[in-house]
């Protein structure tokens, strides 16, 4: 179709024009710190100065809820009402941004400053998740241009707080449904499988921390002295975490495992082929349970990692048997784990064991979530990327990190696609985070295609003329 190719060329132009790493290098300038008093005020103006005349111009109704209950948490809800009868998206980012971790950037690099390097540009928020979600909204308004009208209903909704568990989302979407009712969910975070592999994930493994401590005596005893007599607390802790996971990462407590695999999830990963990227460390092929492929261990299945393991100190140990010790650890899950009962499961399981004297503190937790990859929306998306692309997208039942998609698929109850504008070398939470220039060139040609698609094509939306209405404003 000869408008869906001209606007995909406008989208390439604006990157290769330089308005696009303009927009990019004030999106930056603001430190949105989501832990810090400082960010949130930086947030704040970010929301005002940028994001919100964004929508106004686009003739979107804006709806501000800052600091939301008193919270940590602020929300911006941009809606564009055209027709009952059009399909509605509802599209997500985030505005804040994880510790900018000034000083410790190569080359003198400053976080909240865009730098270029060849086809990198380097800057805090850059990948995660200004410029992500700078695509999507760029892509709205050049759709909006071409057209003079977007063919569908729009919800925009940001947070400013994902980097610290995104509190009160969930609490927020089920107390404004009616705001962000819609037919289908559309995000851009994370990265795509590799940089060259147009990717739609659709939904995120959930996770649970939890600690293993044995405090069991104040100070230490000489170990010739009272070697084994002495219960020795590092000994007990490693012990009860190798009666979890297992020394080559085997999961040992059915509990905390999912039920199976579902077919159409196991389908989905059997074409996958797992190639690391330059820079990637090389996956241990012996790590993990070995029934399952790579994919499968990493996509659809559970794993528990010790994040954290001390007894004494280990730069200058000394010959005396500590009197406590700690482990760290945390279960990344999929869909089909018995969460709200995990406590109960370890708790039983390291007393049957013989670690009664070992406590169990439970820490943060956040949900899995995906949708079915048969899911008719899966398939849409696939097609309107490769039609973008010329290239086969990439589908992936969920990305093994986290990110709040629950709150999308399971309160507000919307098939869920993520569709990322990032690579996984983007060093996102670390220095020297960068986007690629490529990647956000066809990010944008994705995005306009994706949106041109939703307004021109057959989708599987339901044609309803009885979808509520989402806002009062008119259409500019």
């Amino acid at each position: 179709m000869q408008e869906r190719a001209e606007l995909l060329a406008t989208a390439a132009e604006f990157v290769d024009s330089g308005l696009f790493r303009e927009d990019l290098a004030r999106l930056v300038s603001y430190p949105t710190e989501s832990f810090s008093p400082q960010g949130r005020v930086a947030l704040k103006s970010y929301l005002d100065d940028v994001i919100g005349p964004a929508f106004l111009a686009m003739g979107c109704t804006v709806d501000r809820f800052d600091s939301w209950r008193g919270g940590a948490n602020s929300f911006l809800v941009a809606t564009r009402h055209e027709d009952p009868e059009l399909p509605t998206v509802l599209c997500y980012g985030h505005a804040d941004v994880t510790d900018g971790q000034a000083g410790e950037w190569s080359a003198g690099r400053n976080p909240w400053t865009l730098s270029d390097e060849g086809d990198r540009w380097y800057g805090r928020g850059a990948a995660d998740n200004k410029g992500q979600h700078w695509i999507n909204i760029v892509s709205l308004r050049l759709l909006l241009e071409q057209q003079g009208r977007l063919g569908f209903n729009l919800v925009f909704l940001l947070e400013g707080a994902e980097e610290i568990g995104s509190p009160d989302l969930a609490e927020f979407a089920a107390e404004h449904q009616d705001l962000l009712r819609a037919d289908v969910f559309i995000g851009s975070d994370g990265p795509r499988l590799a940089a060259g592999s147009p990717t739609v994930f659709l939904g995120a493994r959930g996770g649970v921390s939890f600690e293993l401590i044995a405090d069991l005596r104040a100070g230490s005893y000489h170990s010739g002295n009272w070697g084994g007599l002495l219960r020795n607390p590092g000994t007990t802790v490693a012990a009860a975490v190798a009666s979890l996971v297992d020394g080559h990462g085997t999961i040992q407590v059915p509990e905390l495992l999912p039920a199976e695999i579902p077919d159409s999830v196991a389908a989905a990963l059997d074409v996958l082929d797992l190639v690391p990227n330059p820079g990637d460390p090389q996956a241990d092929p012996a790590w993990g349970d070995q029934t399952l492929s790579p994919a499968e261990r990493l996509y659809a299945w559970n794993t528990l990692e010790v994040l954290a393991l001390g007894a004494g100190n280990p730069d200058k140990p000394v010959n005396a048997i500590p009197g406590t010790a700690r482990a760290a650890l945390q279960l990344r899950f999929v869909p089909g784990t018995d969460v709200d009962n995990l406590e109960a499961a370890v708790r039983k399981h390291l007393d049957s064991a013989g670690f009664g004297m070992v406590e169990l503190k439970m820490g943060t937790s956040f949900a899995a979530s995906r949708i079915d990859p048969d899911n008719p929306w899966v398939a849409w998306a696939a097609d309107s990327l490769a039609a973008s692309t010329g290239r086969k997208a990439t589908v992936l039942p969920n990305i093994g990190g986290s990110l709040p998609s629950y709150v999308f698929a399971d309160v507000l109850g919307l098939p869920t696609l993520w569709i990322p504008h990032s690579h996984p070398g983007c060093q996102q939470h670390a220095p020297d985070e960068h986007l690629l220039v490529e990647v956000a060139r066809e990010g944008l040609q994705i995005a306009s295609g994706l949106f041109f698609d939703l307004a021109n094509s057959h989708s599987p939306a339901p044609a309803s003329a009885d979808q509520p209405s989402l806002t009062v404003s008119s259409v500019s």
